[in-house]
């Protein structure tokens, strides 16, 4: 099914903030390879919050809202990123999703965002979806400290079917602010990929909204990788409407946040070095959000699994109160 929304023409309005107003959002804007477009937002540009917003929008297909605010986590006080949408399953699996491995010569980076609805990547997830895009541009995110090299273009722009003039490429290290906030803010993303993980059908989804904090950023990539994954795993809250059995919905709830997982308990960095920094060697259970709460409109009953632990994320964050 060609989808009447398309998330790469809304995805490039957004971008296009950036594209116009560089200064007013610390982005440096450059010309990639092969006339591409490229939008740094932390590598040799400074970025910062406006911009890791717009950046998460961008990522989402223009089809979700973030905004900023500072929340309580106990006695710790975060800049926090408030998600909705009203198309989670496109915007957030369609688009925002990670699903795409840009391996290009000794170039690597996860692709996210709307060009992967062009390319279909991965294609059993899309054929799930029964979404594809067909506009003639392209826009990707990529989580990365290095611009993209002309094969990676090239790669990008042939599966995407889009001429290399028509790419665009939002770059956002995961050490930067922006590229923080980018993160915090795929907590619906990342809560429905664990439901559909553990067998709840995407058809079910009618919206959803989930908020998130940002974690300080790191000069240590590493470092700064296991602080970002800890915002949504001991902080992030996701919350749906759904219409399916209520059964359907306590089944999967049981296996779906973070705390079900054997690796849940300490911060991501400590899982991740004590596993030998080998990512196959982590639980996948434990990407998921903190909590759940899932509001049932087939029968209008309410539930929740999964709680916010505010001690983890003081470690994670090297929090010290004076």
């Amino acid at each position: 099914m060609v989808g009447s929304l398309s998330v790469n023409k809304l995805g490039l309005k957004v971008a296009q903030k950036l594209i116009d107003n560089p200064d007013y959002y610390n982005v440096k804007i450059v010309e990639g390879p092969l006339g591409s477009t490229i939008i740094d937002a932390g590598i040799e540009a400074k970025g910062g919050l406006e911009a890791g917003l717009l950046v998460a929008e961008a990522t989402m297909g223009g089809l979700g809202k973030v905004t900023l605010k500072v929340a309580s986590f106990g006695d710790l006080e975060l800049p926090t990123v408030y998600v909705s949408t009203d198309h989670p399953v496109i915007a957030c699996m369609a688009s925002q999703y990670a699903g795409w491995r840009i391996s290009a010569g000794k170039y690597f980076a996860m692709g996210s965002g709307p060009a992967r609805a062009l390319a279909l990547k991965p294609k059993k997830l899309f054929k799930e979806i029964g979404y594809q895009d067909t506009a003639d541009e392209a826009l990707i995110v990529l989580e990365t400290e290095k611009y993209p090299p002309e094969e990676a273009v090239k790669l990008i722009a042939d599966t995407a079917n889009v001429k290399p003039s028509n790419v665009t490429i939002i770059v956002t290290p995961t050490q930067s602010l922006a590229g923080s906030v980018q993160i915090s803010a795929r907590i619906v993303e990342t809560g429905i990929h664990k439901l559909h993980t553990v067998g709840f059908h995407l058809d079910r989804f009618v919206a959803g909204a989930g908020f998130a904090p940002v974690a300080p950023p790191h000069p240590d990539p590493t470092v700064a990788m296991g602080r970002t994954n800890d915002m949504i795993l001991y902080g992030g809250v996701a919350t749906y409407y759904v219409n399916a059995e209520d059964s359907e919905i306590t089944e999967v709830l049981k296996k779906a946040p973070s705390s079900a997982s054997r690796d849940y308990g300490k911060p991501f960095y400590e899982a991740f070095k004590e596993a030998g920094f080998d990512f196959y060697k982590i639980d996948p259970n434990l990407f998921a959000p903190a909590k759940y709460v899932v509001y049932n409109v087939k029968t209008g009953n309410t539930f929740s699994a999964g709680y916010i632990n505010v001690d983890v994320l003081k470690r994670s964050i090297s929090y010290s109160p004076i």
